[in-house]
């Protein structure tokens, strides 16, 4: 139910840093000078992120851990693929850690990271690079977005 007096809140324009369970700085936006924008009711967002940030206005500061499956998901073994050398560029440095992209749906681009390279078999993980991991997100919000 809708409080009639509240707009709804469709988006919050923030600086966030993400926090590894090591204390190490996963991301931050503050590196670029660029605040991120977190779409509320649109799936791009896991519920209980939407749910640390729905009440948030601007000003505010906070920071919540949310475990892996409520970030950026548990890693998901189908999205390791073992792919022959042959379909990347000869000229393409591969080695582990290296971040290669593929051609996605509607033109998009699907970012892998290069695991493990035996010989001409390459292994790409298409997780996203956070995933499987609790991490701590520190939101220091610019602006809320209401309609």
């Amino acid at each position: 139910m809708t409080d009639l007096n509240k707009p709804d809140i469709h988006a919050i324009v923030c600086h966030m840093n993400i926090i590894l369970e090591d204390g190490s700085t996963a991301d931050s936006t503050k590196a670029s000078g660029k605040p991120a924008r977190l779409n509320i009711g649109d799936q791009s967002l896991s519920p209980a992120l939407e749910a640390q940030i729905i009440n948030l206005t601007a000003g505010d500061k906070h920071t919540f851990t949310l475990e892996a499956k409520d970030a950026f998901g548990e890693s998901n073994p189908d999205a390791i693929h073992h792919m022959d050398r042959s379909r990347f560029p000869a000229d393409m440095k591969l080695e582990p850690g290296v971040i290669v992209s593929f051609a996605g749906p509607g033109g998009s681009e699907i970012p892998g990271i290069v695991r493990e390279t035996l010989g001409d078999s390459i292994t790409v993980d298409l997780n996203h690079p956070l995933a499987g991991r609790k991490v701590t997100f520190e939101l220091d919000v610019v602006k809320v977005i209401t309609e």
